[in-house]
C-alpha cells in the first residue's frame, strides 16, 4: 500500500458552527460538494456520534471512483471530528474546526487525511502517479470549500 498525508485548509467568514452542521451532515454532501458522488449513513453510532459508519464514493478529476467507509472515532463538537476510513483507502481523516470571534467572524477548517490506497493498479503506479493523486485529491478539497461557502453564503478567504 501507498501512503499519503495532506493538509487542506480552508477559511470561511462564517461562524464555526454552521460550518460544523454541514461537514457533520456528511450524507448531504453530494448536494454541495463537487467530487462527492454518494453518501450514506450505514450506522448511527452512539449518543456523540462515535462508531457513526457512512460510505461514501468520490469521483474526481481522474476517470476512476473511489469507495470507502468511514467509522467516527472521535467528536468533540463543534471543534473536532474523526474517523477511521477502510476500503479503497484506508487510514485516519481528521476535522479540526477553529473560530476567531469578531464583527464578522472568521473560521479556519483545517482537514488532515493520512491515508493509503488498496487498488492494486494505485499502489502499482504511486512512484510515478503520486503527484497526480495529490492534484486530484487537492481539486476536489477546493471544491468543498468552495461549495460550503456557496452552501452557508458566505466568503471563502482561502481553500490552500
Amino acid at each position: 500500500m501507498s501512503g499519503y498525508a495532506f493538509l487542506t485548509t480552508w477559511c470561511l467568514e462564517a461562524p464555526r458552527e454552521p460550518i460544523w452542521e454541514a461537514i457533520w451532515d456528511s450524507e448531504r454532501w453530494p448536494e454541495w460538494w463537487r467530487g462527492v458522488v454518494a453518501a450514506e449513513k450505514l450506522a448511527p453510532g452512539d449518543e456523540t456520534g462515535i462508531g457513526q459508519v457512512g460510505r461514501y464514493t468520490w469521483r474526481s478529476r481522474l476517470p476512476y471512483d473511489l469507495e470507502f467507509e468511514m467509522t467516527t472515532t472521535r467528536v468533540a463538537k463543534p471543534h473536532l471530528l474523526e474517523g477511521q476510513a477502510q476500503g479503497e483507502l484506508a487510514g485516519i481523516g481528521r476535522w479540526r474546526l477553529f473560530e476567531q470571534d469578531g464583527d464578522s467572524p472568521v473560521t479556519a477548517v483545517v482537514y488532515e487525511w493520512n491515508v493509503s490506497t488498496t487498488r492494486p493498479w494505485m499502489n502499482l503506479l504511486a512512484p510515478i502517479a503520486r503527484p497526480l493523486f495529490a492534484w486530484n485529491h487537492d481539486w476536489v478539497m477546493r471544491n468543498g470549500g468552495h461549495g460550503l461557502a456557496e452552501l452557508l453564503d458566505c466568503r471563502l478567504l482561502s481553500a490552500d
